[in-house]
């Protein structure tokens, strides 16, 4: 099983786009300030990408769960 690291990174880009909208929703209800949704929006997205992507490629060294 061979998994490109160019797939990772799509995988990990639609994820996040999911995430982040999610976190920004989340963040402008719980604050009542649409602003400050986006903030906190943008900052997880740059730091859940980078660890997204390192726990796949991480993930993708293990066998475990995998049967020939």
């Amino acid at each position: 099983m061979f998994a490109s690291k160019t797939r990772s990174i799509c995988k990990a880009i639609s994820w996040r786009i999911v995430g982040t909208l999610d976190t920004m929703a989340l963040g402008w209800i719980i604050t009542g300030d649409p602003l400050l949704g986006l903030k906190i929006g943008a900052l997880e997205l740059i730091t859940k990408f980078v660890l997204y992507y390192l726990h796949e490629r991480i993930w993708l060294r293990s066998k475990y769960g995998i049967k020939k």
